[in-house]
Parts: C-alpha cells; structure tokens; sequence
C-alpha cells in the first residue's frame, strides 16, 4: 500500500490485530527485513511497517534526511492511516535513531519502545568521514558498490556459511534503496544528535535487542544503552549480527512476544 506524503508516498504494510507496533528499518534496507516478524507477531498485534523515504518502494525524495524528518514522516504516516497511540515502536539502527527522534518529540505516543541493533551516541569525527566518504562512492559507483561494502558486515559468520539464500536475500533488499536514499539517510546519520542524554529521560518500557556477532555497532553500545535508561531489558540473540532479526527470527520474535505480553 502507498500513504501519500509531499509530493511523493510512502510504501507501507499493515497486518494483524491488536496494539499497534511499528518497525522502523535501517539503512540501506526496506519494510521487507520484517517480513519474518509480520508473519510471527500478527496473531497479538497489528504490524505497521513501511518504506522510509527513499528505501524500498518508497518515493526517493530529495535529500538530506534528517532523522527528525523521518521521525515526522512516520508520525504523519500512523496519523494519516488512523493509528491512534500509544503504540510500541522498534527501531533498527538508523530506525532506533529516528525512534529516539520520534520519542523526543511525542513521548506520549509510545506505550513501548524496541530498540534493535542500534545506538544513542552520535558519529564520532572518524565515523562522519566515512559517511562522506560512502556519500562521494554512491555519486560516483552507484548504490552496488555501496552494498558490496556492507554485505560482509550485516550478518554473523553464521549467517554467511549457514544461510546464503538469506544474504543473498539481505542484498537484494539493499540494492532496492535509490541514491537519493543513500545520500540522504547518510548525510541524516552523520548530522544526527548524539542521544544518550535521552536515555535516563525515557520513561515507557524498553526492550533492548542485540546480536552477539554484531560487526556494525559493538554489543557494548547496547548494554551501554540498557544500563541508562531505566527499568529497561536487554536481550542478547546468539548467532546474530546487525539483522538479529532476519538471522534468528524465532528468536527475535519470541523476545518481542515476551515484551508485549507486559504491556497488555
């Protein structure tokens, strides 16, 4: 389904019945990475998804996305389809930084918060250069050459050996996001308020998820994150990287179920 946002839409999924849960993709990936939680979870909650602009089906609008920006797309997405909070919102990676803009700004639309591969600091001088540097290769070489780079980090050394059909899956998924995309979710990362000053600030449950294998943001962030902001849980995925998941969905989901059952 398309929602029509400016001069362009927003390509989304809703199944399921129950509290509303929003997921929140990264970057460079699309509403699909969540198809495994769509089909698990829609049995105890109505699952919202979508495109952020320029991923996946979604209309590629001009860049920069700032992560405000994104948060505000998705506030006028559940506004527009009728989704009344409070709703639970996961984020993964760059989604968990536009759930931490979201929340900043309508902390009353949140009956609960997921937090998946993600971090609350922002891009230190070094990891800002090399979003500049990722910005000049997708103008030059095209997002192939970006995806090319991240595919070897996505995923644990598992993943690779165990289940190539799955990062042969995780590719295509990548390949789907426009330039414009690419360009304007990286230039919204490295622009990105450090948000670990919001963490003791958050006052809905929080669940925090991780994969132990994660090559793209350290473990540590995420007990960092779960140590801050009070009341919250953190649960480990084994045999997981960056896309917990998409490598251990029974997993995944079943931590997600755990954290929902508290919330009803």
């Amino acid at each position: 389904m398309k929602f029509p946002l400016d001069h362009g839409y927003l390509a989304y999924d809703r199944i399921g019945h129950g509290l509303p849960l929003l997921f929140i993709h990264g970057y460079p990936l699309s509403r699909k990475i969540w198809q495994s939680q769509a089909g698990g979870l829609s049995n105890i909650a109505t699952i919202l998804s979508l495109d952020l602009r320029g991923h996946g089906e979604s209309f590629p609008f001009d860049p920069p996305y700032s992560m405000d920006l994104l948060a505000e797309d998705c506030k006028r997405f559940l506004d527009g389809i009728g989704t009344q909070g409070p709703l639970v919102v996961c984020g993964l990676s760059m989604g968990g930084y536009v759930t931490f803009a979201l929340y900043r700004k309508y902390p009353h639309f949140f009956r609960g918060m997921i937090l998946t591969s993600t971090r609350a600091a922002a891009d230190s001088s070094e990891g800002k250069t090399n979003r500049d540097v990722s910005i000049k290769t997708v103008l030059d070489q095209g997002v192939p050459k970006i995806v090319d780079g991240m595919l070897p980090k996505v995923a644990s050394p598992l993943t690779y050996s165990a289940k190539p059909g799955l990062v042969d899956s995780i590719r295509n998924i990548m390949l789907q996001t426009s330039v414009k995309g690419v360009v304007g979710a990286l230039q919204g990362m490295r622009d990105r308020p450090d948000s670990s000053a919001l963490l003791p600030t958050i006052t809905c449950p929080t669940l925090v998820i991780h994969g132990a294998d994660d090559q793209i943001i350290p473990l540590r962030e995420a007990e960092l994150m779960q140590s801050q902001i009070p009341g919250s849980h953190l649960v480990t995925i084994p045999q997981a990287g960056h896309l917990a998941n998409m490598e251990q969905p029974e997993l995944f989901n079943h931590a997600v179920r755990d954290f929902l059952s508290t919330l009803l």
